[in-house]
């Protein structure tokens, strides 16, 4: 029982983590970290993301333009940028580590301890991962929020408000810390392996064959 509970608790964890950074990956991606409405022109809305800036328009048409400079963005979209490829990259060797190190995986299932040290590293690189989502998002969400209620703004001046991929974000980093816990849970409980468990069922099986021995009636003298 102890082994398959385990078991589901690592496929549990490893799918939130997996299904984590995928959220990451899109996040990085998603052009609407932060959008805008016109009050002149109620049919656009812009949109904004680490790579480009786009304009929505009610008829359905979307343009795109990437920006031409790396150092021309604001210093939280730049900093965001390079998290989020830390995250991405952290989150692909942590499935890739985590992945072998699974109890239902047979390849090296003699190498328990090795397995064992490849989940935990697993787990602490999703959890490293998950921070470097919940981050960037977290800052770039603190300035659009910051920038809206400035009074030294003139009313009259549209504010930015927050995007839908901020919330992905949020949701992944949440996604990819559970997942690692999860992991990290299992190699600290009992080891049960299924070694441990063929051996004690051989053991029972010998020691039955010896009392039947033993209670034969040529034993018993009958």
């Amino acid at each position: 029982m102890a082994l398959v509970y385990r078991t589901v608790m690592q496929l549990n964890g490893f799918f939130f983590s997996l299904f984590g950074w995928f959220l990451s990956c899109l996040t990085t991606y998603l052009p609407d970290w932060k959008n805008l409405s016109l009050d002149l022109n109620e049919f656009e809305t812009w949109t904004t993301g680490l790579w480009q800036v786009c304009i929505t328009q009610e008829e359905g048409g979307i343009q795109c333009k990437d920006f031409d400079s790396f150092l021309a963005l604001p210093p939280e979209f730049r900093i965001s940028r390079i998290l989020m490829f830390v995250s991405n990259g952290l989150g692909f060797l942590g499935v890739f580590l985590s992945g072998f190190g699974l109890d239902c995986l047979k390849i090296g299932e003699r190498q328990q301890e090795l397995k064992k040290r490849l989940l935990l590293l697993g787990g602490i690189l999703f959890w490293i991962s998950g921070i470097t989502v919940i981050a960037p998002v977290s800052w770039v969400a603190h300035t659009i929020v910051k920038e809206y209620w400035d009074e030294n703004i003139p009313e009259i001046i549209p504010r930015w408000d927050l995007g839908e991929a901020l919330f992905v974000g949020w949701f992944a980093g949440i996604c990819l810390i559970l997942g690692g816990s999860l992991l990290n849970c299992t190699v600290c409980s009992t080891d049960v392996h299924p070694s441990s468990v063929h051996y004690t069922v051989t053991e029972m099986q010998d020691h039955c064959q010896h009392l039947e021995t033993e209670n034969s009636p040529e034993n018993l003298g009958v």
